[in-house]
Order: structure tokens, then C-alpha cells, then sequence
């Protein structure tokens, strides 16, 4: 038997006054094996300039606070190292693989030096899967700025995965319990394929993010690759006529409350803004001819001209009073995507919507009323199809909504080029 382990020193993260500590900092002394973690005090602080972050050792000829030298340290340090090995040696031996305390209490045994009162304060608890999956969740998070969608994201992640096995290592994730993990989502929770394969990469997202951090040394998920059946996720927008009918619709008195959600839906139409972005534009941020933001989900800064239709919509709202400064009328998300249902199936927006899907290999056909479709990122899709069907370059249209690349933007291009087809056979009508 053998246990893959990793026996790393490093300077502790301390930080005084705000500041990260660079004088007397304690080392400290970290195990790695089978998705575990423990950290040790080795007994020993030395500045940061005199350590040697890629050799893991005090600097040649440094000396300490202690007036303790390089050699000295160092020697001890080999030493722990030896014995941490050593330990691991003797459980391979009985072909086991010890728990955490084991490692530790047979370390401590050895090394009463380590169990002063400093150390027992200072020692770090064990860190299982799903400790670790909030630590990348946290870091990851703060790294690139995820939006509160994207949290709950990982956190349902981590519920499918807790119900999966509230006991899961990384070291048991192999193929054949990544296959069990694919056929629980599937046949417990009901999941799409296309469900399913979201789930896998933000589980794979966590497994690199894990090795790179030396807490996981299976990588075994890197091979798998299960062949899940799915088609295109049907790009849901308003033709120019369906737009049309929903402007010029007349909103019964009953129900004047959607007044505000279709112009703010409109507003999206007509200007190709996410909905989070509609939500968080202020009135410094609409100039005479356009408006200028920063993303709440990718922090790209865009200038988007105005047309008529998005000013009008303004005009109809710059002396009403919004709280902080914002320009429209904007509730949240999901109240407004109930309340465009509801105006989309009064305005007659109900043309069959042929949706496609697999679960396993069996495939499954729904048709449902466009309205019951609608959401806010509706109004981004009809912005761009519009856009490019009516001839608007599709490199003006990216400037427009942040999109990078033409991988994103290749599903718009392809309808409004059905768009266009469909146009020219008009003249066979002749």
C-alpha cells in the first residue's frame, strides 16, 4: 500500500495592525494525504526575509530572534519531516490509512516540544471535503467577484453533493463513484443531461482548484468524461412584430402594476443590458446620447448609445423619485419574471415553443406558449437578434453587450441568418 503525502513549511499568514507579519513568524509544518490537511507548530519563528519560501528551509547563515542558526532549524525541520514519513511508513505496513489524529497524536508523542500552550492554541483543525469546498467557494468568490447567482450556484453544488454522501473524500472520487455521482443526479434528482454536465464542471472547477492547493492528489475526474446526449438550449426572444404587439398592448386598468415591469423589460430590449445591470443603473450613469456602466456580472465597462425607444422610456421616468438614485422602477428578479409571464400571455405572445432535452438516452419533447418562457434575459436575446438581423455588424453588437468573443454570440448569428433566409423568400410571394 501507498499513501500519497505531502510534507510542506511555510511562514504562517499572521497579520499586525493590518499589515502581513514579516518579523519573528512562527513556521509552521503542513501534512497533506488523502484529502486531509494538518498543521503543526514547529516551535520556530524566523523573519521572512531570511526564508527561503522554495527550499522550505531558513537561509543559509541566518540566525533568529533566539539567536537560534539556520543549521539548527533546519536540521529539526529534516527531522520532523523524517518522522512524519517514517509514521505514514509504519500504516503502510498495516495497510491503513490512518485518520488525522493518528498522525497527529504519533507525531506529538515524539515531539513534546510541539504540545505547549502556544501550539494547542494555534493548532488547526482537520479539514474534510466539504470544509475545503467552502474554503474554495470563499476564495474563489472573492478572486473574481462572484454575484450573489453565482454563490447559490455552489451552494446547491454542494447540497447535491451532501446528499450524494455526506462522508465523500477526494480520495474516493474515483471513475466509478464520479459514475454513481452522474447516476444519482439523473435518477434521484431528476437532472437534464444538460443539468447534469453543469453540475460536473463546477464539481471539476473545485477538484483542480483542490490539487493545485495540495489538498487532493487524485485527479482521476481529469479522464472522465461521460457521453451525456444533449442539443442547443433553445434561445428564447421576441421577433419585431411580437415586441410590437407587446409595446401597443393596452394594459387593463386591473392591472396597471405591469405598466413598469414591460417598460423596464422593453428597456432591455432596446439596449441589450442584462437585468442586473437595468437594476443597478443610476441616474449619474445616463448621459444626453447614451449610458455608461460597469457590469455587475463581468465588470466590463460598456458605452451603449441611446435610440429612441430607450429614451422615451427614460423620459417617461426622469422626475420620478427611485431609491438610491436609480433610474427605473426595478423589483426583483423573480417578480418580475412572474409578471412578464402574465403580460406575455395577456398580449397574446403564445406561439409554440419546441423545446428538445435528454435525461439519459431518453429524449424528451415539450411544447410550450412562448410567454410562458419569458424572462428579463429575454430582452438581451431580442436586442441581439434584432440587432443582427437587422444588419447591425455582429462586432458593434459585442461592443454593445460585453460579449468577448463569437463563441458566445455564434447562436444569435445563427438565427438572425434564418431570420434573414425567411425574409428573402418573401419575394417568391411575388
Amino acid at each position: 500500500m501507498n499513501i500519497k503525502r505531502n510534507v510542506i513549511f511555510s511562514l504562517e499568514s499572521r497579520k499586525k495592525n493590518g499589515l502581513p507579519l514579516i518579523e519573528n513568524v512562527p513556521i509552521r509544518m503542513r501534512v497533506v494525504y488523502a484529502g486531509n490537511r494538518i498543521e503543526f507548530t514547529t516551535g520556530y519563528r524566523i523573519d521572512a526575509s531570511k526564508w527561503d519560501e522554495k527550499l522550505q528551509r531558513v537561509k543559509n547563515g541566518c540566525t533568529n530572534k533566539l539567536r537560534q542558526t539556520a543549521s539548527e532549524i533546519n536540521s529539526d525541520l529534516n527531522e520532523y519531516s523524517t518522522c512524519i514519513q517514517n509514521i505514514f511508513k509504519e500504516f503502510e505496513v498495516l495497510e491503513i490509512t490512518p485518520e488525522t489524529t493518528q498522525i497527529k497524536d504519533a507525531f506529538n508523542k515524539k515531539y513534546k516540544k510541539n504540545q505547549n500552550e502556544e501550539g494547542s492554541k494555534e493548532d488547526i483543525p482537520t479539514f474534510t471535503f466539504f470544509s475545503i469546498f467552502d474554503e474554495f467557494v470563499k476564495e474563489c468568490g472573492i478572486q473574481n467577484n462572484w454575484t450573489e447567482s453565482t454563490y447559490k450556484k455552489f451552494k446547491t453544488v454542494k447540497n447535491h453533493l451532501t446528499q450524494f454522501d455526506a462522508e465523500l473524500t477526494f480520495e474516493s472520487l474515483d471513475e466509478s463513484r464520479l459514475t454513481d455521482y452522474v447516476n444519482y443526479l439523473r435518477n434521484k434528482k431528476d437532472f437534464r443531461n444538460s443539468s447534469i454536465e453543469k453540475q460536473l464542471k463546477f464539481v471539476k472547477w473545485f477538484l483542480r482548484w483542490s490539487i493545485k492547493k495540495e489538498y487532493n492528489n487524485n485527479n482521476a475526474f481529469d479522464a472522465f468524461k461521460p457521453k451525456l446526449k444533449t442539443t442547443q438550449k433553445k434561445v428564447i426572444f421576441l421577433t419585431w412584430n411580437e415586441l410590437s404587439k407587446l409595446r401597443e398592448y393596452t394594459i387593463p386598468e386591473t392591472k396597471k402594476y405591469l405598466e413598469r415591469v414591460r417598460d423596464i423589460f422593453l428597456f432591455c430590449c432596446f439596449t441589450g443590458l442584462r437585468y442586473s445591470d437595468v437594476f443597478n443603473l443610476k441616474r449619474t450613469d445616463v448621459k444626453e446620447n447614451y449610458i455608461e456602466v460597469t457590469t455587475v456580472k463581468t465588470a466590463d465597462s460598456l458605452i451603449i448609445e441611446l435610440n429612441n425607444h430607450s429614451k422615451g422610456i427614460l423620459e417617461k421616468y426622469k422626475d420620478v423619485h427611485f431609491e438610491h438614485n436609480k433610474v427605473l422602477p426595478v423589483i426583483t428578479t423573480q417578480k418580475v419574471n412572474d409578471y412578464l409571464k402574465e403580460l406575455g400571455e395577456l398580449a397574446g405572445i403564445d406561439e409554440p415553443v419546441r423545446e428538445t432535452y435528454y435525461k439519459g438516452n431518453r429524449r424528451i419533447d415539450e411544447v410550450t406558449p412562448k410567454y410562458a418562457l419569458l424572462s428579463t434575459h429575454a430582452g438581451r436575446r431580442t436586442f441581439i437578434c434584432n440587432a443582427l438581423s437587422l444588419g447591425i455588424p455582429a462586432q458593434v453588437v459585442m461592443k454593445w453587450t460585453g460579449h468577448s468573443d463569437y463563441k458566445a454570440m455564434k447562436p444569435y448569428i445563427d438565427i438572425a441568418d434564418d431570420i434573414k433566409a425567411n425574409a428573402m423568400s418573401k419575394f417568391d410571394q411575388l
